[in-house]
């Protein structure tokens, strides 16, 4: 029996069993595969959605797990570099000053100026400016000199022990009559830096933290 045969036949709706077989067959396999569909549309096709979903999660997952155990593996490595990162910063901190040392340091970079052979006009430490765990000490000089005078006094603070740095240099050439002081004048911000103990330190982030409320 084929589909043409089904068509003149006088199937009645309403009493199946009275089919032929081969009707009756036909529509139970038709109902198999509407079953099949709906069953697979409404259950299985959220499940390869899930599957999907799971899949791409265990990838990003594997991925974490290789950069974490990559880290894992360097572990070691990355104690040591940070051992290492604290010895520096220790040796950076021995550097600056401590507040009994400030005067000497003072005393040291006025004599570098005058064993470079230049002339102090202005030596004059200013009001400390407080930072996170350092103060910056600025002070303002004007000396007389030569270019290689000066040089001589960039060259000779830099190598001293502690850390002093030269800021908004100005050279000048003054134009004098013959016989007069022709040297060069160079004015300058000589900044050294203070560690700051640990109750300054506390100190100094309270206040901070005032001035914004």
């Amino acid at each position: 029996m084929n589909l043409s045969d089904l068509n003149n036949l006088n199937l009645d709706p309403n009493n199946i069993g009275s089919w032929p077989l081969a009707a009756r067959v036909i529509v139970i396999v038709l109902l198999c595969l509407a079953l099949l569909f709906a069953g697979y549309y409404l259950d299985t096709s959220d499940q390869l959605l899930e599957l999907e979903t799971a899949r791409a999660k265990e990838s990003s997952l594997k991925q974490e797990f290789e950069t974490k155990q990559a880290k894992a593996a360097n572990l070691g490595a990355y104690q040591e570099q940070m051992k290492e990162m604290q010895r520096s910063f220790g040796a950076l901190l021995q550097q600056l000053p401590g507040k009994t040392e400030v005067a000497g340091l003072l005393v040291d970079i006025s004599r570098v100026g005058i064993l470079s052979g230049l002339e102090f006009e202005l030596f004059k430490p200013e009001a400390e400016t407080p930072k996170e765990f350092y103060a910056e000490l600025p002070i303002k000089i004007r000396v007389k000199g030569s270019y290689h005078q000066f040089g001589n006094f960039a060259s000779g603070t830099a190598a001293l022990p502690r850390i002093v740095t030269l800021h908004n240099l100005s050279i000048t050439s003054p134009k004098g009559k013959k016989g007069e002081d022709n040297r060069m004048i160079m004015e300058a911000t000589a900044k050294t830096y203070r560690y700051l103990e640990k109750d300054n330190t506390a100190n100094t982030k309270k206040r901070k933290r005032r001035g914004k409320k």
